[in-house]
């Protein structure tokens, strides 16, 4: 049930606020009344007001000094003057102080309930929009964008220092690692967050449909145009345009590409009419465009008007400290959409996932963790549970019979790969180095010469 709104009446006229309580009463509003700036201010001990109707001359403090008190105690209170002596100076210093009008006695109750209707619909307006805006800011990282390590970490505080500029940011990083995750909080991040990122996968588009997909089209521009369509460029006007795999695009899109970046105008295809637009770029690759410059396939200039910031996302098999909080939100994530209670993952299991070498990133292990919680039987994802358990690379691997013989296997592959950097690879593991000398002696490993 919506809960009515509260309105404060200040008269010291018995007769005035008796009728002004009765009125307002009786259309739905809830009603305290108070005899002088005193009493009203200690009304204000039990919350605030929607709405205060103020007598502006009382014994005592005034309406306008008490008007400015409420302001102090409440910025966004609603207060209507009341008065019996009107005139132009008087009005113009209410409305100064922050009053939202004032009425002259004898008041006209039908002239004073639509005054008042009008204000607080107003002010619910208000409020509503803070209340859209407030969660809007709460979206300010996407939800897979996660991360414990020193990477993400450094990686979050770029987000943070080129979201509220105009600059255009290019985004480097495997397939999988999450590049528009982090395009996205680029955009929720700056001013543009009110209007739409637009993405398009250029890598996905056929290079005959690409312009068309960038530009729009008018009706009758090539067969199958059948009527007019935006492009992304224009859709993404006020806001931020994604352009992802940016590498794959042709030499002749690229020359239109860096025509449009630079001039923000642009004519749809088959059309004469000059069209502007107001957008942010973020560029994204998991190719090394430098190597595409060198090579003649990717145009220099094009190159240094995309890279004047970037961001590279390192691959997953590089900042394990990420894994295990991935991996627990993803569990989180298909257990809501599965309706399922899968609450941990066995420790045999945790420690098979910081071995493998995840060559599909993030994306790899949110398809590991949501099969195992579609193929998991209780309330544990175990080692079994996962699709590339019982996969092979080049060589065999070694029999698994108990924790120990895949801790040791682990600890074992770890100081390999890390050329036995004993505070490197303790970093990793997640222990001290002293544990880790002991784990070494406990299971005999031996530097390979």
């Amino acid at each position: 049930m919506k809960q009515a709104h509260k309105i404060l009446v200040v008269d010291d006229e018995k007769i005035v606020r008796e009728s002004l309580f009765h009125w307002f009463e009786d259309e739905g509003y809830c009603v305290d009344t108070a005899v002088d700036a005193l009493d009203a201010l200690k009304q204000f001990d039990k919350g605030k007001y929607d709405l205060i109707l103020l007598d502006m001359k009382m014994p005592g403090m005034s309406g306008l000094e008490l008007l400015t008190k409420i302001k102090e105690i409440d910025k966004d209170s609603i207060v209507i003057l009341i008065t019996a002596f009107a005139s132009v100076p008087t009005a113009i210093q209410a409305l100064k102080e922050g009053a939202y009008d004032y009425v002259t006695k004898p008041v006209d109750p039908d002239e004073l309930n639509n005054l008042v209707k009008n204000a607080i619909e107003q002010k619910s307006l208000k409020d509503e929009n803070y209340l859209l805006k407030d969660k809007i800011e709460q979206m300010i990282i996407p939800e897979n964008l996660i991360g414990e390590s020193d990477e993400m970490r450094k990686i979050f505080e770029l987000i943070n220092t080129v979201a509220p500029t105009d600059t255009t940011v290019m985004i480097r990083g495997e397939s999988g690692t999450g590049k528009e995750l982090v395009a996205k909080a680029i955009h929720l991040n700056s001013k543009r967050k009110y209007f739409p990122i637009v993405t398009v996968n250029c890598g996905a588009i056929a290079e005959s449909l690409l312009e068309s997909e960038f530009f729009g089209h008018e009706r009758g521009a090539f067969t199958g145009a059948n009527y007019r369509r935006k492009g992304k460029f224009e859709m993404a006007n006020e806001g931020t345009i994604f352009l992802d795999e940016i590498g794959t695009i042709s030499p002749k899109i690229q020359v239109e590409l860096l025509r449009i970046i630079e001039s923000k105008t642009f004519t749809r295809v088959g059309g004469n009419e000059t069209i502007k637009s107001n957008f942010r770029v973020i560029a994204a690759t998991n190719e090394a465009l430098e190597e595409l410059v060198k090579q003649g396939k990717f145009r220099e200039d094009l190159y240094y008007r995309l890279n004047v910031f970037s961001i590279f996302i390192p691959p997953l098999r590089e900042r394990r400290k990420d894994i295990k909080p991935l991996a627990y939100h993803f569990l989180s994530k298909f257990n809501s959409a599965m309706n399922k209670n899968v609450t941990k993952i066995s420790d045999v299991a945790m420690n098979f996932l910081f071995d493998y070498e995840w060559k599909g990133n993030v994306r790899e292990l949110e398809n590991a963790i949501e099969r195992a919680v579609v193929v998991g039987k209780g309330d544990t994802i175990e080692l079994e549970d996962l699709p590339f358990y019982s996969k092979n690379t080049n060589e065999p691997e070694p029999e698994i019979s108990t924790l120990s013989d895949l801790e040791k296997r682990y600890i074992e592959k770890t100081l390999n790969q890390n050329n036995w950097n004993i505070n490197k690879c303790a970093g990793i593991l997640g222990i001290e180095r002293a544990t880790l000398y002991n784990k070494i002696s406990k299971y005999g490993l031996k530097k390979s010469i």
